[in-house]
């Protein structure tokens, strides 16, 4: 299970470390593909087939669908951590995510993410004040 919220800096090359928390998780290779709210998802490869299997199973007769699969699958690449634990990140989705220098790569259950330090701060802040509204509408999932 991928969890926790790490912060980390981008080197100059584009590189940043990825926790040993998140690389056990992550496994060996993984999926990096643009995610939503303008971060980066990390997908580890049993995880990704999964999504792949799904989106196959929409109807091409859809725009949206085939909208959001053209967005993920186009913005999409395979990663690995090198041996001093840090991934590369393609100037494509470093310029998607706004990430310049500090980083805070997060665990979300079955997927870990990369977001701009200043992103996700305000990401937190918006979502924390909805977190109690939310949590109702999913009453069947009980904390």
């Amino acid at each position: 299970m991928l969890i926790g919220e790490y912060q980390h800096l981008i080197d100059e090359k584009g590189r940043v470390t990825v926790p040993a928390r998140l690389r056990e998780g992550l496994g060996e290779k993984f999926i990096m593909a643009r995610g939503l709210e303008n971060c980066l998802f990390l997908f580890p490869m049993d995880e990704w087939a999964r999504i792949q299997e799904k989106l196959k199973s929409l109807s091409l007769t859809r725009s949206d669908a085939r909208a959001f699969t053209r967005f993920l699958f186009s913005g999409a690449q395979e990663a690995q951590v090198d041996r001093q634990g840090r991934v590369l990140i393609s100037p494509n989705l470093r310029e998607y995510a706004a990430l310049d220098k500090e980083v805070v790569l997060v665990g979300v259950s079955t997927r870990a993410e990369i977001w701009a330090k200043e992103q996700w701060e305000r990401y937190k802040e918006r979502a924390g004040a909805s977190f109690a509204e939310v949590a109702e509408k999913l009453a069947d999932i009980e904390l």
